[in-house]
């Protein structure tokens, strides 16, 4: 298909040294939980991008040594030839399309405390180790710079070996030790690698020249720089030295591949940075000062900033990580003209929790991510129904829609009853809060495809009971009935309702998602969810104008949102609106005046004023609907019904990713296996 005007141009080749990417459309290394772990479920991943159009699709960072890794952290690995076969998997599944495959080699330095290996962590000079490992760095002599540069050179032969045809040096994101060179805080060396600039460069200049030497003539090599730390004067930055860094090596590489530092800001949330093409401010420059192509990030989605980003001369290739998770068909759908069936990101973070959390990646708007090789799972392809029966879904949050759509696209009559007079459920209600805009479009992109569908009915403003139910005679029904928040504070920290809660005005969310919370006065919101939901409505009753105190049994504000990268921007957004953060305390009692905490580790009690209280702790499945029909099994009988299956937050509440996975399993299973005999492959390590 020939792809028309307007964007025909991003479709058009571009040349990287001595490769030629078919398009512009560029995967960048990305972190994803597989790693030398997991080597058949990334090369099932991989590809998958592939044959959804990426030009060039690369790894994550992959470790060239054991000097340097950072376990438990499952990232590649090309240690030695023993490696190579692993690697294969993923060059052999990329090529099948088409596509060029890439490799992000690195040497982590003091990003890595080494725990499998055990080996003294190696830096430009002596420093603890940037995690909290009670381990120091060594500084590095000549013979030590020399061996990483073997190892640079030695690592991009075994790559070429295994298949790439892009092999990347990297200085970014402050984990590597070329960056950790040029980075005057880590480098206080007075050799010909210290001081001024050009020594501080150049390690980074011989590691790309040889790279060039060993493998440049069939590979490309590209370079990964992060321009602007975010940091000020503390750090590298465009209005410090890194439009010189830029300069010094401008020509070097085959490919610039630019952004900002750390991870945090380079990959963050839309609710900290909700711009498409965010980080252009920072690596604009860069194509001005080289002749080679550029590739950026942006979290970009929609074609026509894509083609901005071209026609203005600010990149030459269209980089992506989370929206090539999102959708790995975003480039087929753009050369197909069928831009409304892209699955836009929404800057969620959940698949940078999964490398966080050493598990494979998972997405919110693509519950196949990850599930390629040991599900079988393609983003695009679901089997054809099993049977001609109709089915209802009831409710059309995130679990219901997905399970209506995939239950449409296998050829399915489908049914989906709303309560409401909007379908959406909770990811619409919480699009609403500070900062959560994208969220809306889980339930936008799968409204907006069922509506396009003949087999597909939707019925807002219908709620339905058990009788209503079994009047109807559907044989299947699925119930996408959602939850609610408890009232009475039961939750982690407390297994029984909280004492007084009688005594002063007590929200939840739900309270606040419906707009009923207060504007004024003193508020106390207890998190004991410790995601973002707590944070995001303090937030919100900040800005209404209320006295915000945000207390915690956890010990710090949003705990589990460090795992998206969000918890240091969290608590500054907090700090900045005034809110009192208090952590390691537990709610004893409430009285008329407020309420009294309880140290989690001493047991001390204090008091804080409060005139309402707004418990965001733990969820009800809502289940009476499911508990109703159960219980009528002989009128169920009667009434034609076969199978009645939960789904979602009713059957256990969870994350809107969670919800959205258990949907798409429900209606990838339904009338197969049973879900216990229908699990996943696992990749098993080899005795020999």
């Amino acid at each position: 298909m020939t792809t028309k005007p307007p964007y025909d141009i991003l479709f058009e080749p571009v040349q990287i040294g001595p490769v030629t990417a078919p398009n512009r459309f560029y995967q960048v290394p990305h972190c994803n939980g597989f790693g030398h772990l997991r080597p058949k479920g990334l090369a099932a991943m991989r590809g998958i991008k592939a044959e959804g159009g990426w030009g060039v699709v690369c790894t994550e960072e992959v470790e060239i040594h054991p000097t340097a890794e950072i376990s438990p952290a499952v990232e590649g690995r090309i240690w030695d030839d023993l490696d190579i076969p692993s690697h294969r998997l993923m060059t052999d599944a990329v090529h099948e399309h088409g596509a060029l495959a890439g490799i992000e080699l690195v040497h982590n330095g003091l990003h890595a405390p080494n725990r499998i290996s055990r080996l003294p962590p190696m830096a430009p000079s002596a420093t603890p180790v940037d995690s909290s490992d009670p381990v120091q760095a060594r500084a590095m002599d000549l013979a030590d710079i020399r061996n990483l540069r073997r190892w640079h050179r030695d690592a991009a032969l075994r790559a070429k070996n295994a298949g790439y045809d892009i092999v990347y040096a990297y200085a970014g994101h402050s984990m590597s030790t070329l960056m950790h060179f040029m980075q005057p805080r880590y480098n206080q060396r007075s050799d010909e690698y210290g001081g001024s600039l050009e020594n501080r460069v150049r390690l980074t200049r011989e590691v790309i020249s040889e790279i060039k030497d060993a493998v440049g003539d069939s590979c490309g090599v590209a370079f990964r720089f992060a321009v602007d730390e975010l940091m000020g004067a503390n750090g590298l930055s465009i209005d410090g030295e890194a439009q010189d860094i830029v300069g010094l090596l401008a020509e070097l590489p085959d490919l610039w591949d630019v952004n900002v530092s750390g991870w945090s800001n380079d990959s963050a949330t839309a609710r900290f940075e909700p711009n498409e093409g965010y980080q252009e401010s920072y690596t604009a420059f860069v194509k001005s000062m080289t002749s080679k192509p550029v590739v950026g990030v942006g979290r970009f989605t929609s074609p026509d900033a894509m083609v901005s980003q071209i026609r203005r001369g600010v990149l030459d290739l269209i980089g992506a990580a989370r929206p090539s998770i999102a959708d790995p068909f975003l480039p087929a759908k753009i050369r197909e003209d069928r831009i409304e069936a892209i699955r836009e990101c929404i800057g969620c973070n959940i698949c940078v929790s999964g490398d966080n959390l050493n598990v494979p990646i998972r997405c919110t708007q693509n519950p196949t991510m990850g599930e390629e090789w040991r599900r079988g799972w393609h983003p695009e392809k679901i089997a054809a129904r099993a049977s001609d029966a109709p089915v209802l879904v009831v409710g059309g949050g995130p679990a219901g829609l997905e399970c209506a759509l995939q239950l449409t696209k296998r050829g399915h009559k489908v049914t989906l009853a709303e309560a409401t007079s909007a379908l959406g459920g909770r990811s619409l209600l919480e699009s609403r809060l500070p900062g959560l805009a994208s969220y809306a479009r889980v339930k936008e992109y799968r409204e907006g495809l069922l509506r396009t569908m003949a087999d597909a009915e939707i019925y807002l403003e219908s709620p339905l009971d058990a009788h209503a139910i079994l009047d109807f005679g559907f044989p299947h029904i699925f119930l996408a009935t959602g939850s609610s928040w408890r009232r009475d504070g039961t939750g982690r920290a407390n297994h029984r309702p909280i004492p007084g809660l009688d005594k002063l005005p007590v929200l939840t969310p739900d309270d606040v998602l419906a707009g009923k919370h207060p504007t004024s006065g003193r508020v106390a919101v207890f998190d004991d969810d410790h995601y973002y939901l707590g944070g995001v409505i303090a937030e919100r009753l900040a800005e209404s104008g209320c006295e915000v105190t945000l207390v915690t049994p956890a010990l710090s504000v949003s705990a589990w949102s460090d795992f998206t990268l969000e918890q240091d921007k969290i608590i500054t957004r907090l700090l900045e609106k005034n809110v009192a953060l208090t952590v390691r305390r537990n709610i004893t009692k409430v009285s008329d005046s407020g309420l009294e905490l309880a140290c989690m580790h001493t047991g001390r009690r204090e008091e804080i004023s409060a005139d309402a209280l707004v418990l965001v702790t733990a969820r009800n499945a809502n289940q009476g609907l499911q508990q109703s029909l159960a219980a009528q099994s002989e009128a169920m009988a009667t009434a034609g019904i076969e199978t009645l299956q939960p789904v979602g937050d009713c059957l256990a509440p969870g994350t809107i990713a969670n919800a959205v996975y258990q949907g798409h399993l429900a209606a990838r299973n339904f009338l197969g296996e049973a879900w216990d005999a229908a699990l996943f492959r696992r990749e098993m390590a080899a005795l020999g």
